[in-house]
């Protein structure tokens, strides 16, 4: 059997920890829409975020793992 693709689209998106979870950005933050989110969502909006259990196969599927 061939080797799956990664998708590098998801690549570019989701992270895999040390101990295999998976971590996704928190919000889209677009260079035009950062002007009309207040300095406190911004902040709530950064860092990374645990991928939801129920995403978990689709993602790691498209990650190739």
């Amino acid at each position: 059997m061939p080797k799956h693709k990664t998708r590098r689209s998801a690549a570019k998106r989701f992270k895999t920890t040390g101990s295999g979870k998976l971590r996704r950005g928190k919000a889209w933050r677009g260079h035009l829409v950062l002007g009309k989110k207040s300095s406190s969502r911004l902040r709530r909006l950064e860092g990374d975020a645990p991928v939801h259990p129920s995403d978990e196969k689709r993602v790691r599927r498209m990650l190739g793992k």
